[in-house]
């Protein structure tokens, strides 16, 4: 099954590579989206793609790259959205 969540995740995650690191695992999944700096200091991510990888992604989110501090992740299923790749916005 397909589905897409939207997420975002706080912390010390800009500046670590957390965008370019989540593109990569995203590849490795199979996934597309998008992930994303927000003015506030967090990153925001779209991940849509089969559910059981979708999940796998989730749960590296919880902890990113070594350079990554997280703190909060916070994720909400969102209607299906076809994306060709997984991009850094």
């Amino acid at each position: 099954m397909k589905v897409c969540f939207s997420v975002t995740v706080s912390g010390l995650v800009q500046g670590v590579y957390f965008r370019a690191s989540s593109q990569q695992v995203a590849i490795d999944y199979g996934l597309s989206g998008y992930a994303r700096n927000l003015a506030d200091g967090n990153v925001e991510l779209l991940i849509c793609g089969e559910q059981t990888n979708v999940e796998k992604m989730l749960q590296w989110l919880q902890q990113g790259p070594p350079e990554a501090e997280v703190e909060d992740m916070r994720q909400e299923q969102v209607q299906w959205q076809e994306h060709s790749f997984f991009a850094i916005e």
